[in-house]
Parts: structure tokens; sequence; C-alpha cells
């Protein structure tokens, strides 16, 4: 088991950050995610890959702490981009620019609720397909795409309120 959290932690972590936006909820709630793996690793029945069903779990703990916790707390992904110093030859308005953009960008997904936030983050984040999301989700590939389209609407509309 201690094989398949070192292969999955980062990724499971990252995900959880882009969809509840708090380093310390997404810290606690990667830890959670494997302690449930940890606790129903019987139940695992190989209908789907292991790596999808331990995203269901990881996103459906997600979901249900950020429907109790009310408030989704937004925050940059300045740590996401690359240190600056490490890129000597980028131009520096560049990478400003860069910054600007994820923390708009940041911003705007964290005001999406909770069901449009996710596809948004597994789709255009996670580059997850569309089977990969209807199956860790548990919707309809119909349900999956609607429901990315609409999220896509909603952001393009927080977007433009925000630039305008």
């Amino acid at each position: 088991m201690s094989r398949l959290i070192v292969k999955y932690q980062d990724r499971i972590y990252n995900t959880i950050l882009k969809i509840c936006n708090n380093s310390d909820d997404a810290a606690e709630l990667t830890q959670d995610t494997f302690v449930k793996v940890l606790e129903h690793i019987a139940d695992f029945r190989g209908k789907s890959s292991f790596y999808t069903w331990l995203f269901r779990i990881a996103v459906n703990e997600t979901i249900n702490f950020c429907r109790r916790r009310f408030k989704v707390v937004s925050q940059s992904l300045d740590g996401e981009l690359p240190n600056p110093a490490d890129m000597a030859s980028s131009d520096p308005v560049r990478l400003a620019q860069q910054k600007e953009v994820i923390a708009l960008l940041s911003e705007a997904i964290g005001r999406l609720d909770d069901d449009h936030r996710v596809v948004i983050v597994l789709r255009d984040i996670e580059q997850m397909s569309y089977s990969q999301i209807a199956e860790t989700l548990g919707l309809e590939m119909g349900t999956v795409k609607s429901r990315l389209s609409r999220a896509r609407a909603m952001l393009r509309e927080i977007l433009e309120t925000v630039l305008t």
C-alpha cells in the first residue's frame, strides 16, 4: 500500500487543493482519502482502475467537506508557478502576467459551486477524459458534458465581470 500512496499522493493532493483552495484542508483531505482507501481496500472490485477508484474517493471526500464548510476560501496558485530564480532567461513581465492570470482564474474557479468546480478541475486541469470523470463522479456521460459546458459558461461570465 505504501507504494500506491507514494505513487498517487501528489496528484491526489493537487487535485484536492484545486477543488478546496486551501493547502491545510487539502493535506488533511489527502490523508483522509488514503485512510478511507485503507479501510475499504477489500471493497475494491476492479470494475474500474485503482486510480479511478482512488480519485472518486478523493473527490467525494472533498465535495462533502466543501459542502459542510459552506464557504470556500480562495487561494492564489502562485505556488504552482515555476520559481522565477530558476528561470533567469524568462521575461519578468511575462512571469508577472502569468501570475496575474493564474490568480484571476483561481479566484474565478473558486466562485463556482462545488459540482461545476469539480468538473472544471478534473477536465481542464487534471485533463481527465469525459468517461473518467463520469466514472469518478458516478455520473452519466451526458451529465458530465452538460455540467462542464455550464461550468465553462459560468467561468466565462465571472471572468468577463472581473475584467470589465
